[in-house]
């Protein structure tokens, strides 16, 4: 198949209304039903993406509208065109995104519903109200002309009658009612301080997905929504550069955190990707052009990492000739110690003067802007990159020339610099997109 694919956009007026639960339970009844399903996800997020393919069967890819050109937009909504439906979770609220400068766009979730012509379904979660949540989602249908809002699904429905009244007042405006989740404490999924388990440590993945599957197919139109799938994309270019030929690449659960269109644009170049468990104490493969520590919780596995004497002594050798880049919890792998919740220090690789604590926890998140001061691999000094930051770490120590200069969504300038030192180079920002 190689034609164009019909999408929808789940969307919230907020987060926790119950977009996921949703989202995971429709690709799951879709995929099991036979559809061939390409599910997204609207900003920089790496935890939902894992349950969508869990869920769908198929890799997961983040749409961005700040971070991203439009063509690169439109390229990865193109890989849909292999599938019969798009389905795309939204992030935080419909409209919710940054100030928009230099530029960028506001990173909203109706950006993408707006460019790419998806109809959107508009998860209300009605507790405490009634009627009311008509007046709320007449709203969202006409804060924007371009964005279309299809129709809603109420989540934690108290009761019959509850869910009576609230149908009453959005059939007072004509708003399609696609259904009626009624209050579940069984659906749910575990959280972390970053937001959800990975879904490679969900024991009993599978089982929640189908049982999100059952609780979708019972309380929700399918069939209505697919119908309701529209929109058409051009061809775009979802190409991601590779910084190498060859690149090891850690991979588990401390070094999750890779964005699928890199790794994509990295495989479609014909770059080599390698991959290799710090985890299980595995070097990376001696004969890579490239070292990547992509971000993850290395803070949850920081004992293990430290007496992980083959990793560690492998990566040391490597960087001696070759290059090597942390992101995130991969930077501070490479600094000289990581202090975890409790106060205990953790020696690192040492690669770079950094050195990190989460005793005195201070949360750090959004876009980030970069300029390079140095080169770091895949781009060169001057090059503009544009990324995301979240955690929750405070630098103690950082000595090394610094990598960029950085600024925020509103054009303020950054501390957190990432730093370079030989062929070893970091940020504590994650890379959605270069516009060398």
């Amino acid at each position: 198949m190689n034609r164009p694919c019909p999408g929808l956009l789940i969307s919230a007026v907020r987060s926790g209304a119950g977009k996921t639960t949703v989202t995971l339970g429709l690709l799951r009844a879709l995929a099991r039903a036979g559809t061939v399903v390409q599910p997204y996800k609207c900003g920089p997020d790496y935890i939902d993406p894992a349950f969508h393919a869990a869920a769908a069967g198929r890799a997961s890819y983040n749409l961005d509208s700040w971070a991203m050109s439009g063509a690169m937009v439109d390229g990865l909504a193109g890989l849909g065109h292999s599938a019969d439906l798009s389905v795309a979770e939204g992030s935080m609220g419909l409209f919710d995104g940054v100030a928009g400068v230099g530029g960028f766009g506001i990173g909203a979730s109706a950006d993408i519903a707006a460019r790419l012509g998806w109809p959107v379904i508009l998860v209300l979660d009605v507790s405490g109200q009634a009627q009311s949540a008509a007046a709320m989602a007449l709203g969202f249908a006409r804060y924007r002309s371009d964005v279309e809002v299809a129709g809603v699904i109420l989540n934690r429905v108290a009761s019959v009658r509850h869910g009576r009244m609230v149908r009453s007042g959005l059939q007072s405006i004509g708003m399609p009612v696609l259904g009626e989740l009624p209050k579940n404490g069984a659906i749910g999924l575990p959280e972390r301080h970053l937001g959800l388990v990975q879904a490679a440590e969900h024991a009993g993945l599978n089982e929640m997905l189908n049982r999100l599957a059952d609780f979708v197919e019972a309380h929700v139109d399918v069939t209505r929504l697919r119908q309701l799938a529209k929109g058409s994309v051009g061809p775009g270019s979802a190409v991601f550069r590779p910084p190498a030929q060859r690149i090891a690449l850690a991979r588990d659960a401390a070094f999750s955190f890779a964005y699928p269109h890199m790794l994509e644009g990295w495989l479609k170049a014909e770059a080599e990707v390698l991959p290799f468990s710090p985890l299980a104490d595995e070097a990376p493969d001696p004969t890579a052009d490239l070292v990547w520590l992509p971000g993850g919780y290395p803070e949850l596995h920081a004992g293990r990492l430290a007496a992980a004497s083959r990793f560690m002594a492998g990566l040391r050798r490597f960087a001696k000739d070759r290059p090597v880049h942390g992101e995130c919890g991969g930077y501070m792998v490479l600094g000289a110690g990581l202090i975890d919740a409790d106060g205990q220090r953790h020696e690192m690789a040492g690669l770079l003067d950094l050195v990190t604590s989460y005793q005195s926890r201070k949360m750090h998140l959004g876009y980030r802007r970069a300029v390079l001061r140095a080169a770091m691999p895949g781009f060169a000094a001057g090059d503009r990159l544009a990324g995301h930051e979240f955690h929750y770490s405070t630098i103690l120590s950082q000595t090394n020339q610094p990598l960029a200069a950085v600024t925020d969504a509103n054009g303020d300038g950054v501390t957190e610099t990432g730093s370079t030192k030989g062929l070893v180079s970091g940020s504590f920002f994650h890379l959605i997109a270069g516009d060398a």
